[in-house]
């Protein structure tokens, strides 16, 4: 169901985060992985225009951080749909990142995706592993990723984004916090934004 993507629920949530007077507001979920990355620049810059505040998304972390990291082949682990996977990999593509790797599980559900155990998803991520893709991306906020994937990272070279790290990680950046501190959650917290990141992610035609 799209419409819960729609951008007015999400603006008038954005209002409401912005009487914290944060200094940026993340939309912590990876639809513009399906929909396409140019909805979630969208939706930043209308995010930015309602309230002042830089935005960014779990779908343009993850994308930059692929850029930070030099990663040009990714492999995909998600609770998702065929459809939606065989979008996400179409969508990244598109971008110059190429899935040599992906493990889904079919579930139509949204708030099941949340059910799976740790090992379940670790099983995912050492699968995608083994064909030795520059960067591994499990893709879903609502998915039991964070723990297990910076132990897999060590175990195997291969730097792993958790959808919900990577967010913390380009929320922080884009702040101007040095993330290093925060490198036993994930490699990726060693890294600078890439260059030519701004609010609303590095642009998509890059």
């Amino acid at each position: 169901a799209l419409d819960q993507f729609t951008f007015e629920p999400q603006l008038a949530a954005a209002e409401l985060l912005a009487e914290a007077k944060c200094d940026v507001i993340a939309w912590g979920g990876t639809s513009g992985g399906w929909l396409g990355a140019q909805n979630d620049v969208d939706l930043c810059h209308a995010i930015t225009e309602r309230t002042g505040i830089p935005a960014t998304t779990s779908t343009l972390a993850t994308l930059d951080g692929f850029r930070a990291l030099g990663a040009g082949t990714y492999g995909l682990a998600t609770p998702y749909l065929a459809e939606v996977q065989e979008a996400i990999v179409r969508n990244f593509a598109e971008l110059g990142f190429e899935c040599l790797a992906e493990r889904h599980l079919e579930d139509p559900g949204n708030f099941s995706f949340a059910q799976y155990q740790e090992a379940e998803v670790a099983e995912l991520i050492h699968h995608v592993a083994a064909t030795g893709p520059g960067a591994i991306a499990v893709f879903c906020t609502n998915f039991d990723g964070p723990r297990v994937a910076p132990d897999i990272e060590r175990a195997t070279g291969i730097p792993v984004l958790d959808s919900i790290s990577v967010t913390l990680w380009h929320a922080l950046r884009l702040a101007g916090v040095d993330t290093a501190a925060l490198a036993k959650w994930g490699r990726i917290f060693r890294y600078e934004l890439p260059t030519g990141a701004r609010s609303g992610g590095t642009p998509v035609t890059a």
